[in-house]
């Protein structure tokens, strides 16, 4: 039985144009065929990325495809010297700032393309890197970074262990001091990041610390951007005070806020799921950098790293630091 034919005029130069549906849809079908066969088709198959390389990737290659960890063999950081109170999420600006941004052309072109990159970014991009190596993201270089050629560790604020209402600022930390810094935002990074740091598994490196005299530190900056989280993890702070002295409480920070990607990727840390250590010297310069779990030469690196930079502080009066830090 043939289809009912709804008919509809189609307004023309020359007057009405009776026009059945059943024709519409055979015009509609015909000029996708016509569109789909004029269109380019894509050229084989996309060569992998490694990891880190991208970060709006969906997913590390396996090694099948050709992935293999790379040694990480350029400092990272940031070029100028980070300032206290910097990063810390709050919008200070006043409400005519505000006003101008909003009506601003370049201002409102550069949130569109951070707003695209995040929305481009997959949810499910760093669980899934974590078959690959465990998320370890690179490794470790055999020796630390030169003074002259190291770049800056960032600013972080949030609150301490010490003062849960006050922010803190870890460059003040930081100054003047060897640092020991571990990043992490999970209970899998945090154990990922005790296989370079615990005394389990590196004692060396604890009575390196201890031996120090002051001179070297461990800082704890423990990342978590998801507000119930966040308040769900301020209910563990005496628990996490009795497994530290009360000198450590002011080292261990709880940050919520400022973390962009612009200093995930400056810093090196491509999937928040993963612990990463760093060794920061009295001038806020990175100059050695480890992710995921240690391996054991890796350890040696570690432990080798802060005797230099130990014996480079012992050896020179006081470490030299930029007069842009201080202020």
């Amino acid at each position: 039985m043939h289809p009912v034919r709804t008919r509809w005029s189609l307004p023309t130069a020359f007057g009405s144009l009776k026009v059945c549906r059943l024709c519409q849809r055979r015009a509609f079908r015909s000029s996708t065929r016509l569109l789909a066969a004029q269109s380019p088709q894509p050229q084989g198959k996309p060569s992998p990325t490694p990891v880190g390389q991208s970060p709006a990737s969906y997913k590390a290659p396996s090694k099948s495809e050709g992935f293999n960890l790379e040694t990480l063999g350029r400092p990272i950081g940031f070029h100028r010297p980070p300032l206290p109170g910097e990063n810390s999420g709050e919008d200070t600006r006043s409400l005519q700032e505000r006003r101008d941004d909003f009506v601003d052309w370049d201002t409102h072109i550069k949130r569109r393309k951070e707003l695209t990159k995040a929305v481009s970014k997959p949810y499910f991009r760093d669980f899934t890197n974590m078959q690959y190596e465990r998320g370890k993201s690179f490794l470790a270089n055999p020796r630390v970074f030169r003074a002259d050629r190291a770049l800056f560790f960032p600013n972080f604020v949030g609150t301490t262990l010490a003062n849960s209402s006050k922010p803190a600022d870890t460059t003040l930390v930081l100054l003047n001091r060897i640092s020991l810094v571990s990043v992490y935002s999970s209970d899998w990074a945090l154990k990922q990041v005790q296989t370079w740091t615990s005394e389990k598994h590196n004692p060396d490196l604890r009575r390196l610390l201890d031996g120090s005299k002051g001179i070297a530190q461990h800082v704890e900056v423990n990342i978590e951007t998801n507000r119930l989280k966040h308040a769900i993890l301020s209910l563990f702070k005496g628990r996490l005070r009795n497994e530290r002295t009360q000198d450590d409480w002011d080292k261990y920070f709880f940050v919520r806020k400022g973390i962009t990607d612009e200093i995930r990727e400056n810093v090196g840390i491509m999937n928040a799921k993963v612990g990463y250590v760093f060794l920061v010297d009295g001038a806020c310069r990175i100059r050695w950098a480890g992710s995921g779990d240690a391996h054991e030469e890796e350890k040696q690196y570690l432990n080798k790293g802060l005797r230099t930079l130990i014996a480079e502080t012992t050896g020179s009066a006081k470490s030299k630091i930029p007069p842009q830090v201080t202020q």
